[in-house]
């Protein structure tokens, strides 16, 4: 049963241990010495090893981890819990050591949840050694918190970066459109409609969505409005988010198109072990650097950042039978 997390009152009495020193004569050979240890020296030495193992281990889990089997070894008890809230609110296991059997004890520890000991009993050296890791607890967490806060950040601001060089390079054709058309409405209305796009893509935080090839394939052929021959295969849908292969599906079309492709096939497979997306054209190919210029431009280079985000690589090689094949592929599907 989950253990009861309120405060008790608890006392802690300390009854030194002196020792007796020996009569000796006044030769070193014959001197002996007794080590002279008391209460307060044993508990102090149960803390230091506890607050050691909580302050400099890799993680605060590994921390609590490495403080429960150090507990239970020196209370001899058959098992040891940690009980503390997680990140939902509710108490859960954080660290465990042992078997459960015989009678079970816990002793609340405030903000750092309650300690179980199942087959041992608690003495005031680690209670006192106990409360002692609170502090230190509290500030490992906030600093963890810290770090992956930062991590978050520094990711954010590198995909806003990216996005905003995206949205200008993808913004490039409707508005050059719009500035050579007698009526620049459509071409402003794409724009717009890109932008938001955009924005949307970059607002996902690289969390596990799944978007329809068929659907995001007809976006991008929309978006395009190049005339080409496109043929599809799309059985399966593919680990990001929809308005994120959108975007890499326009670049990789617009690739196509400005390498003089007639007809582009697309296929979307999944096996055990990845999902993969192919774009096939029968243009000058990859080789040709002059003619396929936009394969090796702005936009394939952050369609690969955009697609790293989310785990998939992206690449482009020449086909045997001419052309390029642009494939990319997400490792290690999960159910």
């Amino acid at each position: 049963m989950l253990p009861n997390v309120g405060e008790v009152a608890r006392s802690t009495t300390l009854s030194p241990l002196v020792g007796t020193q020996p009569e000796v004569d006044s030769f070193p050979s014959n001197v002996v010495e007794f080590p002279i240890r008391n209460g307060r020296a044993e508990r102090d030495s149960l803390e230091h090893e506890l607050v050691l193992a909580l302050a400099t281990a890799d993680d605060v889990a590994s921390g609590m981890t490495r403080v429960v089997e150090l507990i239970r070894a020196d209370s001899d008890a058959a098992r040891a819990e940690w009980w503390a809230t997680g990140d939902e609110g509710a108490v859960e296991l954080v660290a465990e050591d042992g078997t459960a059997y015989g009678r079970s004890e816990s002793l609340p520890l405030g903000t750092a949840g309650v300690f179980v000991l199942h087959g041992g009993r608690f003495d005031s050296r680690i209670e006192s050694a106990l409360s002692s890791l609170t502090p230190i607890l509290r500030r490992r967490a906030a600093e963890e918190r810290l770090e992956q806060m930062t991590v978050q950040l520094a990711r954010r601001n590198e995909a806003l970066e990216d996005y905003a060089a995206l949205v200008a390079h993808e913004l490039k054709t409707p508005l050059h459109a719009a500035l050579v058309a007698d009526d620049p409405f459509r071409p402003v209305e794409d724009a717009l409609h890109l932008v938001d796009a955009l924005l949307e893509a970059a607002q996902n935080d690289g969390e596990q969505t799944f978007a329809s090839a068929a659907e995001s394939l007809d976006q991008a052929v929309e978006d395009l409005g190049a005339e080409v021959e496109i043929t599809a295969d799309l059985a399966t849908t593919l680990p990001l988010p929809p308005e994120s292969l959108r975007v890499i599906l326009r670049n990789l079309l617009a690739n196509a198109v400005a390498a003089d492709a007639r007809h582009v096939h697309v296929v979307a497979a999944r096996s055990p072990r990845s999902w993969r997306l192919l774009v096939d054209d029968d243009g000058v190919g990859v080789e040709d650097v002059d003619g396929y210029a936009g394969g090796s431009g702005l936009g394939l280079s952050l369609s690969r950042r955009i697609a790293g985000r989310f785990g998939g690589v992206l690449g482009l090689v020449p086909r045997p039978s001419g052309g390029t094949r642009a494939t990319l592929e997400f490792a290690e599907a999960r159910p």
